[in-house]
């Protein structure tokens, strides 16, 4: 997904949101071995100098900026469906819904950033490894409040929302390979129903 400036952005600013930008959506088609910064220059319309300008530490730096904004799109995407459905499986579905409008809209060419990354850069560098991990704990924390909201205890609900945004991850790459949605329909069904019991019983255990 393409992110927005803002045009209370200083040029400076906008320049640096499109370099993040362009470098998150050639990850996600690409893989982050696969994009090079000359890519991502030409991708964001970016004079050549501005890269390491913005990002002096190069593509390390830039591929934090990329999971950061990831990151951010999708916890909007988690608030905004917890905010705007009838309850913690109605958004679960809302969610998955989403994300298989883009896998597929994209001809099954676009993943999750910060997983391509976890697999791609996980054991060679520890600051993306740790922004991933970062950006995994911004997507499950929503999702954990909205479950106890419903009434279970915090432990437990930060056990579900895990198991939930790892089976999403999860049911996207095989969504991929088998260029259909169905595995992030059926993930859907499947948490959906689970949160239902878990809710049901009040634990998790």
């Amino acid at each position: 997904m393409r992110s927005q400036t803002s045009g209370a952005l200083t040029k400076g600013a906008q320049t640096r949101a499109r370099l993040a930008a362009a470098m998150l959506e050639l990850i996600q088609s690409n893989g982050y071995s696969g994009t090079g910064l000359a890519a991502v220059t030409e991708h964001a319309n970016a004079p050549k100098g501005s890269m390491y300008f913005h990002f002096p530490d190069g593509k390390e730096g830039l591929g934090v900026a990329a999971i950061e904004l990831a990151q951010e799109q999708f916890e909007t995407l988690v608030l905004e469906a917890a905010a705007s459905e009838g309850g913690a499986a109605a958004a679960v579905r809302a969610v998955i819904a989403a994300v298989a409008a883009i896998v597929g809209e994209s001809d099954y060419r676009l993943g999750c950033p910060v997983s391509v990354v976890t697999l791609e850069m996980g054991a060679e560098s520890e600051r993306l490894r740790g922004a991933c991990e970062q950006a995994f704990r911004a997507w499950v924390t929503p999702a954990a409040r909205l479950l106890e909201a419903e009434g279970l205890a915090a432990a437990d609900a930060a056990s579900l929302a895990t198991a939930v945004v790892s089976a999403i991850e999860g049911s996207v790459i095989v969504s991929r390979a088998m260029r259909s949605t169905q595995p992030l329909e059926a993930t859907a069904d499947a948490m959906a129903e689970l949160i239902a019991i878990r809710l049901a019983h009040g634990s998790v255990a």
